[in-house]
């Protein structure tokens, strides 16, 4: 059964084309990289991996609650709408709830895969290029996986949300190379990075942990390659260029916090969609965990020094100006760590 068959709700054609222009840099100097740079691109050709081979694709997964995750998780868990639903309502969400989280993951990997292949072509250093390379395949096998585990394990897809549409838009048609590295390498990547983990830690489901997990140790590497690019040219910009970058950095980031929800899914099982968002607006764990989505972006947003006042004040706002002090490679050897220990775990099965 095609995807196409699989969507939950109606979708406006099975192709995006998104206008844009920009210029494709070739380099005739081979040898004057960055030494970080060249470091990341041996560590992304070490560390690459075959999805078939490397997950475990025999595990089931439980129809009731897919991935094993706790009700906690849920956006509307504690509402008046949760607690009028009976165990078949309940766990028809679980289901439908992850399966469109795990979409917006594929949808994501393919805006990730055409970005990184307009890095390819734009980014003026051969060494950038090289990594930029590296990524390519891996974004090719993040999608692979998610894709994968949705038709085969869930048979339901959610259609991409407006909100990570727009982004994904505005990132790709914008002109400017590195506008498309903070975008997608910095912006994008680091909130996934955050809802990769909520998964990887707390899903009870082998398969669904060791997905995210394995997807994470590869998206370490690529918001670090983001980081490295943009830490070394962003020095260089005039004050104006620095605002206008500052103010897509603060634009993006109301966007991500505030209009991401669930009300697909709420339409789709015939919920109360406005109690049910206006629930997802004003609850305290809801509001933890969407300031939780942001302990990747803000220290590397501080990193790559587009930290003026209007950056600042929003994150201040958002009450997530104390993840500035989050030490980022400590977290990427975290995530790689782990990774390796869902190895182990295999072995020994």
């Amino acid at each position: 059964m095609s995807t196409q068959e699989r969507y939950q709700l109606p979708i406006d054609g099975l192709e995006w084309m998104v206008p844009g222009k920009f210029d494709s840099a070739f380099r005739w100097e081979y040898q004057d990289g960055s030494e970080p740079l060249r470091r990341l691109y041996e560590k992304g050709k070490n560390l690459q991996w075959n999805a078939t081979n490397r997950i475990d694709w025999s595990r089931n997964l439980d129809p009731e609650n897919p991935e094993e995750m706790p009700d906690e998780a849920l956006s509307i868990f504690g509402s008046e709408v949760w607690n009028r639903m009976n165990a078949k309502e309940r766990a028809e969400l679980r289901r439908h709830d992850q399966a469109n989280n795990l979409s917006q993951f594929l949808h994501g990997e393919q805006g990730a895969l055409i970005c990184t292949a307009k890095i390819v072509q734009q980014v003026p250093n051969i060494d950038a290029k090289f990594y930029a390379a590296t990524q390519v395949i891996d974004e090719a096998r993040h999608v692979e996986v998610y894709s994968r585990l949705l038709h085969e394990k869930f048979d339901i897809v959610y259609p991409i949300t407006p909100p990570l549409k727009s982004l994904l838009e505005g990132i790709i048609s914008d002109s400017r190379w590195d506008m498309t590295y903070l975008g997608m390498q910095v912006l994008i990547e680091g909130l996934a990075l955050a809802a990769f983990a909520g998964i990887r830690d707390m899903a009870k489901n082998p398969l669904a942990a060791a997905v995210n997990a394995y997807v994470m140790q590869d998206e370490a590497r690529h918001v670090a390659f983001g980081r490295l690019a943009l830490r070394e040219y962003y020095p260089h910009l005039s004050q104006k260029e620095r605002d206008e970058r500052e103010e897509f950095v603060v634009e993006a980031c109301y966007t991500m916090r505030d209009r991401f929800n669930s009300r697909d899914v709420y339409e789709r099982l015939g919920l109360p969609v406005k109690e049910c968002i206006e629930w997802e607006e004003n609850s305290e764990g809801m509001q933890q965990f969407r300031a939780g989505l942001f302990t990747r972006i803000v220290p590397a947003i501080k990193d790559i020094g587009l930290w003026g006042p209007k950056v600042r004040k929003a994150y201040a706002d958002m009450n997530v100006l104390s993840f500035a002090e989050i030490d980022s490679a400590a977290l990427s050897a975290e995530d790689e760590r782990v990774a390796i220990e869902f190895d182990k775990r295999r072995e020994t099965v």
